[in-house]
């Protein structure tokens, strides 16, 4: 087959760090090629060199036979190549037409007009050509995050691209749309697409590349047949060590409620029940997982017991305590840890050092305070208490959280938020974006928090994360709690089922609801 892509020797320093250290990859015309390695391996940075994002400091880039020199993404537009990043660049007020061309509007006369009659006939012919049907008149607020995706994709194809690059593209899919998204991408490839496909999901990886290239520490380590290797291989290849199970064998679920949520409901803008009339308790030493396709209220049920968002009616109560009226403070103060789903917008401050990090949310209370004043020391021992037993790998804690890869900084928030000895554990998305090494170590503090008697309520679009962790499961769709589930009987696909609204049934006894299992 001909060469899409050759990448030779391509290296990328940062000060004090060399992200890709003498890269080599070749990418063939037509073929689904997936891109793996742990966080801070070196993949992100390859990707953006070759969509023009950022120079190479040595190395040569070739495209379709011919080297080639990206300034910029319209570079690598021109050249065929669109990338659909992890977190979708969509307006939600406008159609799914409005959002394709957005940015290539075709204009039919002098004074600028858009011409839509040949936007419209262009959307109908890629749709038509790679098997991509979506009404382009949809508001896009209306779509399910997998409809969303497929106009990402029809975005880049509407510009020309032969060449895709999927950054993280099942991260927040059910299995149901993944397997409708791996239909999409061999339609991709029938239609003679290239395809790279970077993923942690190595049982994804397996069934969807034709060929895999390992990246470990900036630099290639094997590029593989899926045929020739199993999850464990991959796994040891990324990291040094066999691919990590969630599994919880062992019930430490107690009957003293930490957490009683009644009746709750949260309104939007528009005033409709975004959250609507979620009931449940949590126990000490349970993890209540909370399953659901994102938008279905589950970031505003956080939002409300961790006191961001305000419930129209309903109540909230930490262990005796009716804390539905207390300000965050209050509630973090009174034991309430929180890691949010976007550690970069909720949990972190890029650009302050870690020992200031360590103190987000705790920074009222010893050792981060004396009184009104910060105590640098006590906070500086800290944090490296949270280094050390978190294993947050860094020089030291005076570095910016900017300067750690994502699952280090995901450590160190786990760390930060167990450490103060909390009443409830809110972990949203805990192991996002993240690789099986830090994925492990994350899964690993987790149980035993459960273990010491830590309430947990867990939200995940990781099916088998939620399965694996869960004492009970709870499932959201559109606002409301519509089953809970025993992880001991339901797959991935049965929780996709309920979480799409395809099986809806009387599971949600009042036994499922508040007991302990």
């Amino acid at each position: 087959m001909p060469t899409a892509i050759e990448l030779k020797g391509i290296t990328k320093r940062f000060p004090g760090v060399i992200a890709n250290d003498d890269v080599n990859l070749t990418v063939e015309q037509g073929e689904i090629h997936a891109i793996c390695g742990e966080n801070g391996a070196g993949k992100s940075t390859l990707m953006k060199i070759l969509y023009g994002m950022q120079p190479p400091d040595e190395g040569t880039m070739t495209v379709n036979g011919d080297e080639v020199r990206l300034g910029s993404p319209s570079d690598a537009i021109e050249l065929g190549i669109g990338m659909v990043h992890q977190h979708f660049m969509l307006a939600d007020q406008l159609t799914v037409l409005e959002n394709v061309i957005l940015g290539s509007e075709p204009v039919k006369d002098a004074l600028g007009r858009l011409d839509f009659k040949e936007a419209r006939a262009h959307f109908d012919e890629v749709g038509e050509a790679y098997g991509l049907t979506i009404d382009p008149d949809d508001l896009v607020e209306t779509l399910e995050v997998g409809e969303r995706q497929r106009v990402e994709i029809i975005k880049v194809l509407y510009r020309g691209a032969q060449i895709l690059i999927l950054d993280e593209p099942t991260a927040v899919l059910v299995p149901q749309e993944v397997e409708e998204l791996f239909r999409n991408m061999r339609e991709l490839k029938a239609n003679g697409a290239t395809i790279l496909f970077i993923d942690h999901k190595l049982d994804e990886v397996l069934a969807i590349a034709d060929r895999i290239t390992v990246i470990r520490r900036g630099k290639t380590v094997a590029t593989v047949d899926p045929g020739d290797v199993t999850a464990d291989d991959l796994a040891e290849l990324m990291v040094g060590s066999e691919l990590p199970q969630p599994d919880t064998t062992e019930s430490t679920v107690t009957d003293r409620v930490a957490l009683s949520v009644s009746g709750v409901t949260v309104l939007d803008d528009n005033e409709r029940p975004i959250v609507d009339d979620v009931t449940l308790d949590i126990h000490e030493g349970e993890i209540l997982g909370i399953a659901g396709v994102e938008g279905n209220g589950q970031h505003q049920l956080v939002s409300a017991i961790v006191g961001t968002a305000h419930p129209s009616s309903g109540t909230v109560s930490l262990s005796a305590d009716d804390i539905t009226q207390w300000p965050v403070r209050l509630r973090r103060e009174a034991g309430i840890a929180y890691v949010p789903q976007d550690r970069h917008h909720e949990g972190l401050l890029l650009d302050a050092p870690l020992w200031e990090n360590a103190a987000l949310g705790h920074q009222t209370k010893p050792p981060f305070s004396k009184g009104i004043w910060v105590d640098r020391a006590g906070s500086h021992r800290r944090t490296e208490e949270i280094r050390e037993i978190y294993d947050v790998r860094t020089p030291n804690v005076d570095v910016s959280a900017h300067a750690l890869s994502g699952g280090n900084q995901q450590k160190l928030i786990l760390g930060r938020e167990i450490t103060s000895e909390p009443r409830l554990l809110i972990a949203s998305h805990p192991t996002r974006g993240i690789d099986v090494g830090a994925q492990a170590a994350v899964w690993d503090h987790l149980r035993r928090a459960r273990r010491d008697g830590l309430a947990t309520l867990l939200i995940s679009a990781d099916l088998d994360e939620l399965i694996g962790l869960s004492d009970r499961i709870a499932v959201m769709f559109r606002g409301r709690l519509v089953a809970f589930l025993d992880p001991n009987d339901v797959t991935p696909r049965d929780l996709g089922a309920y979480m799409t609204g395809a099986r809806l049934d009387g599971t949600m006894g009042a036994d499922a609801q508040g007991g302990a299992s």
